[in-house]
């Protein structure tokens, strides 16, 4: 029998679907739940507890109390200052070790190294969504009806390009491109609020892994919410990293694009 796996819930619809992916395998789970970011719907029948973020000492507790013997970190997690994360003793011990001003100056991958690494040396074994939920990783080609023209086709090149050399810093995933043009690039607040920003703009939504990027965290992610916001944001499609992205409810987040008249892609950087 698999590992006990201990999913690490922040916000989206990636914790609810390890958990139901558990089920359907019969795999033993806990779910340890962030205050602030998880959807308490989506754990709601699941074996779980709420912790805050700071929380460090009690969250190893639980999940040692717990049995759990594999860790994945699954959904997103607004990031704090020092002081409003209020770290214990553990989460302070942490940033001592990794400087106390990591908060503010790692990119999240960095972040999410380090994090990683913490984990480990904890006795925890850490994996990527990847490995459990492989077939919604996108493929290669349009998902849907629709695909993109030759026009649209110039802007996912130009946003593959923009999209590596911004991940590259660490600052994000994701750009919208319109005609060659860079019109605005991921930051902090996420997909979203990128797509948000750019409404009426005619653009392509481009996401990629960033360069070297730690897969057992942070891997991107698009879904029915995201398709939503494109459609609601009048962009003319959606270009995602084929075997690097996972797509959630994928059915359902292709219905909704050929509904609305945008393609969904996976496309591969040079």
């Amino acid at each position: 029998m698999a590992p006990k796996l201990g999913i690490l819930a922040g916000s989206g619809g990636l914790p609810l679907k390890l958990i139901e992916t558990c089920r359907a395998t019969g795999r033993p789970f806990f779910v340890l739940a962030f205050d602030g970011s998880c959807d308490p719907a989506s754990v709601a029948d699941a074996p779980h507890r709420f912790i805050r973020l700071g929380a460090g000492g009690e969250g190893l507790r639980i999940l040692r109390e717990n049995g759990v013997e594999e860790l994945v970190m699954a959904g997103g997690v607004r990031r704090p200052s020092l002081a409003g994360l209020r770290p214990d003793w553990r989460a302070l011990r942490f940033f001592m070790k990794i400087g106390l001003r990591a908060l503010a100056d790692f990119g999240d991958d960095a972040l999410f190294r380090a994090i990683i690494a913490e984990l480990e040396s904890e006795g925890f074994r850490v994996t990527g969504a990847d490995r459990i939920l492989g077939d919604l990783l996108a493929p290669l080609g349009p998902l849907g009806r629709i695909a993109p023209d030759a026009a649209a086709e110039r802007d996912i090149a130009k946003g593959l390009e923009a999209a590596r050399a911004h991940g590259a810093r660490d600052l994000g995933q994701a750009v919208i491109v319109r005609e060659g043009q860079v019109l605005g690039v991921e930051g902090e607040a996420g997909t979203d609020a990128l797509v948000r920003s750019c409404a009426a703009s005619g653009g392509v939504l481009v996401k990629t892994a960033k360069p070297g990027q730690e897969r057992r965290a942070d891997l991107p992610a698009i879904g029915p919410s995201t398709v939503a916001a494109a459609a609601e944001a009048g962009l003319r499609g959606i270009a995602v990293e084929a075997g690097a992205t996972l797509v959630l409810d994928r059915e359902v987040a292709v219905e909704a694009a050929d509904r609305a008249g945008i393609f969904v892609v996976g496309v591969k950087p040079e």
